[in-house]
């Protein structure tokens, strides 16, 4: 009982990085939603859905209220995510349309291909659009990334989230199913948990849900929760979210059930920011919130970019924190490896940081700045940097007109490798969370220090990036 009481008190006080580490490698769980906004979580300020289980989830952890996707997209935010590299680096530099030449290509290194070579069992369920050739052998699959069993669609749920027909298990086409996909997610992670053979070694898994991206489609039982809703798309949209936090709570209760929730740290995030609203045809019921951000998807002010992010190591990270220090998607690489006791590769620059501090109460040492590059930013505005308090928005030189939110195209990479930015706006982020005051007339020196790395940022990263059309 002494020992009990002993534990529980070093564990209120919080670890020392030393026994975060330790000589038992943690199991990784980390679930990544497609467009969830920041402000569509109950823990994350939402007065219209109910989240009951993520609210859980975040009391008993850390909840971050300075989290970052790598990208304002998603194709590019899953790249960042698996390889700790700003997307553009790898060539993925926008959404990945069917056939399109992009790919993760293979020589990058991804959380699962360096967790596996450290003898932990790896799994992706749902979304991949890692690939326009989806599994095609001219293009990589999550397997060529270091994944021993997925379950995974090349973009969307098809034809919509109910009944999808598009889902491949390793390989093989699964045909129809009968259920949502973020239950079908679910019920395959919880089937590799049961399953696996090897039951001392550690794991990875990648749970990448659909919702709540279009085209959604929600259990009626769900719709009917929300008489409130003034439009039918917004109770859609509000059972889609629903409908997935009630499937990361069976992932939980099954962490529970097989006495292993002690020894996983689970991290859950977004993508991106929310979809606007009738911005394609099919986006009718995209009624996702950024809260009191500015922008939502495809922009890289805050909307776009910030999100909702939770870490939950129970009994090794202290419940009931929240947390205003800046992480990013790119972060987890270094984090996990860290964790896991793996050497990070060199052969490459790496953009992210292991935030392996943080889980102790201690500052994270961030030796880069944040930065962000979407070509086909809203409003013309592709770049962003933070650092510190501080983040700078910029555009480019070059055509003011580029297509917004669509896929690479013939002559866009080549435009990019020539160009340089301009336009610098400077926000005191921690103090101006809406972006609303540019002040940089206010503050040049710092105008000028932020928007030089984020110029050198800029070079660095498009020469790096492959050209994929000849």
């Amino acid at each position: 009982m002494f020992n009990r009481v002993l534990l529980a008190t070093i564990v209120l006080l919080g670890w020392s990085q030393q026994s975060l580490i330790g000589s038992e490698r943690p199991n990784f769980l980390v679930i990544l939603c497609d467009d969830l906004g920041y402000g569509d979580l109950g823990c994350y300020g939402s007065e219209s859905i109910r989240t009951p289980h993520l609210d859980k989830l975040a009391s008993q952890g850390i909840r971050l209220t300075d989290c970052y996707s790598a990208s304002p997209l998603c194709s590019p935010a899953r790249a960042g995510l698996l390889t700790g590299r700003t997307p553009s680096r790898t060539g993925i530099y926008s959404w990945i349309a069917e056939g399109n030449p992009m790919n993760l290509k293979r020589d990058e290194k991804t959380i699962a291909t360096l967790l596996k070579a450290a003898n932990y069992d790896t799994c992706h369920v749902g979304k991949w659009h890692l690939n326009g050739k989806f599994n095609h052998p001219d293009q990589t699959q999550p397997d060529d990334h270091g994944f021993d069993h997925w379950f995974a669609t090349q973009n969307n749920a098809s034809p919509t989230h109910k009944n999808p027909k598009n889902f491949v298990r390793n390989g093989k086409e699964v045909g129809d199913q009968k259920g949502y996909s973020c239950q079908l997610v679910a019920d395959e992670a919880i089937d590799w948990l049961e399953k696996r053979k090897q039951r001392d070694n550690p794991f990875f898994m990648f749970v990448c849900f659909h919702e709540p991206h279009e085209p959604i489609d929600s259990p009626d039982e769900m719709v009917a929760a929300y008489p409130d809703a003034e439009k039918r798309g917004e109770a859609l949209y509000y059972a889609n979210v629903t409908n997935m936090d009630s499937a990361v709570g069976r992932l939980m209760k099954k962490l529970d059930e097989l006495k292993i929730n002690e020894e996983t740290l689970v991290i859950f995030t977004s993508d991106n920011g929310p979809e606007t609203l009738n911005r394609y045809k099919s986006a009718w019921r995209s009624h996702g919130s950024s809260g009191p951000l500015r922008g939502m998807k495809l922009h890289v002010y805050e909307g776009g970019i910030r999100v909702p992010g939770i870490i939950r190591w129970t009994e090794k990270v202290q419940a009931g924190q929240t947390s205003a220090e800046p992480v990013s998607g790119v972060d987890f690489l270094p984090t996990l490896c860290e964790l896991a006791g793996v050497d990070v590769p060199k052969s490459k620059p790496l953009d992210g940081t292991s935030i392996a501090n943080l889980l102790s109460g201690k500052q994270v040492e961030r030796h880069k700045p944040l930065f962000w590059h979407y070509f086909g930013g809203t409003g013309n505005r592709q770049v962003a940097l933070r650092e510190g308090d501080w983040k700078v928005v910029a555009r480019w030189d070059g055509p003011a007109n580029m297509p917004v939110g669509g896929s690479l195209k013939r002559g866009v990479v080549p435009l990019l490798k020539a160009s340089k930015l301009d336009h610098f706006e400077l926000y005191h982020i921690s103090e101006d969370i809406s972006e609303k005051k540019d002040v940089s007339q206010q503050f040049p020196d710092r105008l000028q220090s932020l928007s030089s790395k984020a110029q050198n940022l800029y070079q660095e990263v498009l020469a790096e990036g492959p050209i994929w059309f000849k």
